[in-house]
């Protein structure tokens, strides 16, 4: 019996309870169950006599007995017991728990997949880092959690579309360009500039591209590195992140936001909805009705467009592509442009925190050897994605990076994620999947084969009943990593789903010892066996991480 199933029996029982006249009550559509903080109390519990007490007119405890009675009778049920104020702790007979090892193998990658987001069209907007240099580690950290928060989004139902949103227009292209200028004089950067080999570099290669460069006006020139050396640091921006695993499906250039007339169309929008007014020649929006601090000049008294009238428009054009939420991360230091951001939000419209919403990440530090790592060999200033990726691998920088909360700054060691030991997470976690892999093998080669039976009331080991426990919570984990937009909540579930695999391995055999007839009990845990693979696999994915079938 999986989770659903049962909140779908105790529904049933609640509907026949109220058709019966125990309960006078409204019943609800869904009824939650999860896992008791003590296996003692049970394989599931739920609390939906305390939520109906009031409506049913009785004490919660009362209304818990009368569902008891009901769920007691239900096929699969070994036990119902009321607990505290009128929680009810369930248990499943050996048979019913084990189960689950079947409906996981036979789904497959579907098992943890919902429907939660079903319907809705989500763009996530993630790393989006200037193409003035290569992605620092906060546009790193971005890139690992913004692309499996898509894949959660995506594993719950949800359509998700992934962009990267290109600056190219602004006050930092300029700097750019004078920096790779410099470089190609073979001067020092402006004070204002970029420096680091790899401006050096993109000089280099555009000199090579039009050898005769520097023999225009300074300005020509100077246009010229802009629009080559844009392209050429794009260009490794996008073979960085694709080699990362992470590919966008829109690239979104702000300089068509002001070619386009987009930026025109949005103040006529507002100024329709009577949210904007003309003051010292200037024409603002009133933010301040919706949360902002202060109201927001949008075009300047020149007639030029204030920085936020690309943000207008830009939200504007997502909403009129037809998606119903728009994300967007960014760093700490953009903290104090929420309020203004939902402003915008409210102001056309719609509603904060639900058609936007903003999510905040702090920052990375790496150390090595106890060290802070501080400089990088190509950027010269900040470490890179490259550093990080040379220094570790890709599956061991994407796990460290999505497996703590992005409200929190991280401390990545080094040293740690390049052992081989079960101290470090990202091991430990394959490891397990390698291990599963290694048991059918091996269990092939005793003729152990699955088909030839399955027995779930075998799996009475507690180390089975642990290990179904925690297979059977990856569908709810998945669903509350979509709604809390909380990718690291898969990592460190599947710490535990690994843990519990190792423990199980010590202690219950899939193979038979020498001599030993296969019996159903073997082809019963080779089941348990490849549904916990499966349940690695699919969780390893959703964080773009690999699963190794043999480390």
């Amino acid at each position: 019996m999986t989770p659903e199933e049962l909140a779908l029996a105790i529904r049933s029982a609640l509907v026949a309870a109220v058709e019966a006249g125990e309960l006078t009550v409204v019943v609800p559509d869904e009824v939650r169950v999860e896992r008791p903080r003590s296996r003692e109390h049970g394989d599931w519990a739920t609390n939906v006599a305390l939520q109906l007490a009031k409506g049913a007119g009785m004490p919660p405890r009362e209304v818990a007995s009368r569902l008891a009675a009901r769920l007691g009778a239900v096929a699969g049920v070994k036990a119902v017991d009321v607990a505290g104020p009128g929680f009810l702790n369930i248990t499943l007979d050996a048979a019913s728990a084990g189960e689950l090892a079947r409906t996981i193998v036979e789904a497959g990658p579907a098992y943890g997949r919902g429907d939660a987001e079903a319907g809705k069209r989500v763009n996530v907007e993630f790393v989006s880092a200037n193409p003035t240099g290569p992605i620092h580690l906060g546009g790193t950290r971005w890139a690992a959690v913004g692309d499996s928060l898509a894949r959660i989004l995506e594993a719950s139902g949800a359509e998700v579309t992934r962009e990267y949103y290109f600056n190219d227009h602004g006050a930092q292209i300029d700097r750019f360009a004078r920096s790779l200028l410099a470089a190609a004089k073979g001067q020092q950067a402006p004070e204002d500039g970029y420096a680091g080999a790899y401006i050096s570099d993109i000089a280099t290669t555009v000199m090579e591209q039009e050898p005769g460069l520097l023999d225009l006006p300074d300005d020509q020139a100077q246009e010229r590195f802009r629009a080559l050396g844009v392209e050429l640091m794009f260009g490794e921006i996008k073979s960085s992140l694709h080699d990362f695993g992470v590919d966008f499906d829109v690239y979104f250039h702000e300089n068509s936001l002001h070619e386009s007339g987009a930026v025109e169309r949005a103040v006529a929008r507002l100024t329709e909805l009577g949210v904007m007014y003309e003051k010292d020649g200037a024409r603002w929006l009133r933010t301040t009705d919706y949360g902002d601090d202060k109201d927001r000049v949008v075009i300047k008294s020149d007639g030029k467009p204030a920085y936020i009238s690309g943000d207008l428009a830009y939200y504007l054009d997502k909403r009129e592509r037809g998606f119903d939420r728009v994300f967007i991360m960014l760093g700490a230091d953009h903290h104090g442009y929420v309020s203004r951001m939902m402003a915008m939000c409210a102001a056309f419209g719609d509603t904060p925190h639900e058609n936007l919403e903003i999510l905040i990440g702090q920052m990375v530090n790496l150390v090595k050897d106890g060290q802070p790592v501080r400089m990088s060999k190509r950027a010269g200033t900040v470490v890179v994605l490259e550093d990080l990726v040379e220094a570790v691998g890709v599956d061991a920088a994407r796990y460290a990076l999505t497996r703590s909360s992005t409200d929190s700054t991280i401390d990545i060691d080094l040293d740690l994620l390049a052992k081989h030991s079960n101290e470090n997470p990202v091991f430990y976690v394959q490891y397990a999947h390698a291990r599963t892999c290694r048991v059918a093998r091996l269990a092939a080669e005793d003729g152990v084969r699955r088909e030839d039976g399955f027995e779930p009331a075998l799996l009475t080991h507690e180390t089975e009943s642990a290990l179904l426990a925690i297979l059977g919570d990856f569908p709810r984990v998945v669903a509350q990593a979509a709604q809390l937009r909380e990718p690291h909540r898969v990592a460190r579930y599947l710490e535990d789903l690994a843990a519990r695999l190792h423990k199980w391995y010590d202690e219950c055999r899939v193979r038979p010892r020498a001599e030993e007839e296969v019996t159903d009990l073997h082809r019963t845990r080779l089941w348990l066996n490849d549904a916990s693979r499966q349940v690695l696999a699919s969780g390893l994915g959703l964080l773009g991480v690999s699963a190794p079938e043999q480390i």
